[in-house]
């Protein structure tokens, strides 16, 4: 498929731009892997915290900033879908809105 193909999804006859869909399958794959590494440092952070071991507060300080920079990278990603889907003519009931072309063949 080339930049402008579309294809059906859910076979609803509905299309999606390739070029968007890639996009925003990318981003949500970005999204759920920071998420995903979020989960193991908030788990290493506890366990820290739980020893009380004055290194291991030390090293959390070190996690928490790791973990704050995480979350801008998610906020940035979510706006970055944000504009695509303005780009992309707006939003019904809070989804990405595709233009229905009919199927070809």
């Amino acid at each position: 498929m080339e930049g402008g193909d579309t294809f059906s999804v859910h076979g609803n006859g509905n299309q999606v731009d390739n070029k968007a869909f890639h996009a925003v399958q990318k981003s949500f794959v970005q999204v759920q892997s920071i998420l995903n590494q979020n989960r193991l440092l908030i788990n290493e952070i506890n366990q820290n915290h739980e020893t009380m071991i004055p290194d291991n507060l030390g090293r959390n300080v070190g996690l928490i900033r790791e973990l704050n920079n995480n979350i801008r990278r998610v906020v940035d990603l979510y706006a970055d879908l944000s504009l695509l889907r303005r780009a992309d003519g707006g939003v019904v009931r809070g989804r990405l809105r595709w233009e229905a072309r009919p199927q070809e063949g």
